[in-house]
Order: C-alpha cells, then structure tokens, then sequence
C-alpha cells in the first residue's frame, strides 16, 4: 500500500505526523492491504488561526484494485479525532464497497425455469 500525507500551510507535516497516519491505516486496513493500492491523506485547519469547533478536516482517498476510489471526510476538533473518523467513514465505506462487488460475483445466475407443463401441441 502506498500511503501519501498532505497538510495545508497551517498543518505542520511532520515526520511523527506520517508515522502516525501510516501506522493508522496499515492497522485499520491491514484485512484489505491486497486489495487497496493506494491513500491519499489530506489534513486541513479550515478556520486557521480563528479557532473554533471541528475545524481540522480529514480527507481520505483510497483506492482499491479494480474499483472507483473511495473518499471520505471528516471534520473534528483536533487531527487525532478527525483522522480517526475519517478511518471510521472509509472502514464503513470499503466494507459496503467490497461485500456488493463479491455478493455480485457470488450470486448464482438463475436459470430460465424448466418448461413443466403439459405440451400444447398434441
């Protein structure tokens, strides 16, 4: 899986931060990391130095083999939070994603029924 971290100018990008983010999605997503090639991480602070509730934003792209990619937000009152709910979101999201692909593939094509009836032509 590749893993990629953006912040805005307000969000210090630093070496701990990718630490972090990395070693939260390898374990979150570690039953999915055959099947996703790719994050995109981006971390903004909307209000900047205004302050004020939920104002980092947490925006997730993934993108899993064969599949649109999926993105998610979320905003929180700090990185942690919205980092962790925008795992939540993704978690719920690829899950949906993954369980319709392979519940399509699974299910059994259905046959034209068997004409049973009596014969008209006599």
């Amino acid at each position: 899986m590749n893993i990629e971290l953006r912040t805005d100018k307000n969000i210090r990008n630093s070496d701990r931060l990718i630490t972090y983010v990395r070693t939260e999605l390898n374990q979150e997503f570690q039953r999915h990391s055959e099947r996703i090639t790719h994050f995109s991480v981006h971390l903004s602070d909307e209000n900047a130095a205004k302050g004020g509730d939920d104002d980092i934003r947490c925006m997730i792209e993934a993108r899993p083999a064969g599949l649109k990619p999926i993105v998610v937000n979320h905003h929180g009152h700090n990185i942690d939070t919205a980092i962790h709910g925008a795992i939540d979101r993704l978690k719920r999201s690829l899950e949906h994603v993954i369980e319709k692909k392979d519940n399509v593939r699974s299910t059994p094509l259905k046959l034209a029924e068997e004409d049973t009836g009596t014969d008209l032509e006599q």
